[in-house]
């Protein structure tokens, strides 16, 4: 199917069909419950998911593939973000020019940041990214955001304004982010007893965005191209010695991994279309890096759960404070229930990255695959039960020879 053996279309189907039904699985409470504050099925957390999921992807092809760790991802989702937002101030609210510019111009930025990168590798290639990416927020920031030619807007951010051209827009079209008249923020609410589930037409298409790049990327680590790649990273020296020159394919992958990430931050602009500079922090390509790493790097879903994961935190985990605690134990007697609370509070809210540092300290520590490890020890271990259980009735039933 698709040119993909049958393991890779099973891990397809499978991916596809949690993406479907991902209002159903990420909102397991009823709506007015006290658990209600776990459900992740609400648009703009759904729509997070997925566009992390397309950046740690295009991220994994690169690290995952080659072994060059790049700190400076962050920078072609700022650049993929201000493209699409300058397409929505330009043409239209029309979501597809933006999205398709915003990859153009990431993966030409990317071509001109590896091409220079790439002359090193090791903590030195690290550290050249590190330094383009920051070099790129403070253009963003400050330099770019001259009122001569305004191209950032600075620390405000670039929005769309009653007075931009918009020469494309219909007098009839949506005042927002559509595609072909389809409004982005468009949800449809289904209610089922105490439950709710919303279906966010911004949501399915970037999920159907992220089907695309996703078997994309199981064609790149299946191709000889990618069996190159992984030479780059098993032996670059030796594969050198044999007499092929690796940097055409490093500069492939790392364009196609800038590429990635620029198609990630022209969705983002065009849930919301404002981009700004902070898009390009470190702490945004840090954040990439322990997504791959808690996932499983090298793997072809690992990326996708090991955003999940951290999103998942960052936005519900961060959003628990006392108040909410102190409605759980309830039931506790007072001095307990203070008590609990206090042992609690500093792993939520502000504190949520406390949570996420111990969990990926143990994950790293226990399960070096990351969550794609975890996975598999589970079903192995169910599968010896299951097998041992099998044999245990055999040997009750039938003699040995």
């Amino acid at each position: 199917m698709l040119g993909l053996n049958k393991k890779d279309t099973s891990l397809l189907i499978i991916v596809a069909i949690l993406t479907l039904l991902a209002p159903f699985i990420l909102n397991p409470f009823p709506s007015d419950s006290a658990m209600a504050q776990f459900n992740a099925g609400y648009p703009d957390l759904m729509q997070r998911f997925v566009i992390f999921g397309i950046f740690a992807i295009g991220f994994n092809i690169l690290f995952g593939l080659t072994g060059y760790l790049s700190f400076g991802h962050a920078a072609f989702l700022g650049v993929g973000s201000y493209s699409a937002v300058w397409m929505f101030k330009l043409l239209s609210y029309n979501v597809v020019p933006a999205i398709a510019l915003s990859v153009v111009v990431a993966g030409l930025f990317s071509l001109l940041i590896g091409y220079v990168s790439l002359r090193r590798s090791g903590i030195y290639f690290s550290i050249l990214t590190l330094a383009f990416a920051q070099m790129s927020f403070a253009l963003a920031y400050s330099v770019l955001s001259n009122p001569k030619f305004n191209l950032t807007n600075g620390e405000t951010g670039l929005q769309v304004y009653a007075d931009d051209p918009q020469i494309l827009q219909g007098a009839n079209s949506p005042d927002l982010p559509h595609l072909f008249g389809l409004p982005m923020r468009s949800t449809y609410t289904m209610d089922v007893g105490a439950w709710s589930f919303d279906f966010n037409a911004g949501y399915y298409l970037c999920a159907a965005i992220m089907m695309v790049v996703f078997y994309l990327a199981i064609r790149i680590f299946r191709s000889p191209f990618g069996m190159m790649l992984r030479a780059v990273k098993s032996n670059q020296q030796r594969m050198n010695y044999t007499g092929l020159n690796s940097k055409p394919y490093t500069l492939a992958a790392f364009v196609i991994s800038g590429m990635y990430a620029g198609l990630a931050g022209g969705l983002m602009a065009a849930m919301d279309p404002l981009a700004g500079a902070e898009r390009m922090q470190w702490t945004a390509s840090g954040e990439v890096v322990l997504m791959t790493i808690l996932g499983g790097t090298g793997t072809l879903i690992g990326p996708v759960l090991g955003a999940g994961f951290i999103k998942y935190f960052e936005n519900i985990f961060s959003k628990i404070n006392d108040n909410v605690l102190h409605s759980w134990f309830a039931f506790l007697p007072d001095g307990l229930e203070d008590a609990v609370v206090f042992v609690i509070h500093p792993f939520i809210g502000k504190g949520w990255h406390l949570t996420l540092g111990i969990l990926f300290m143990l994950v790293v520590i226990y399960l070096p695959g990351g969550l794609v490890e975890g996975g598999q020890r589970l079903l192995n271990w169910v599968r010896g039960k299951r097998k041992s259980s099998d044999d245990s009735r055999t040997g009750e039933t039938e003699p040995a020879e």
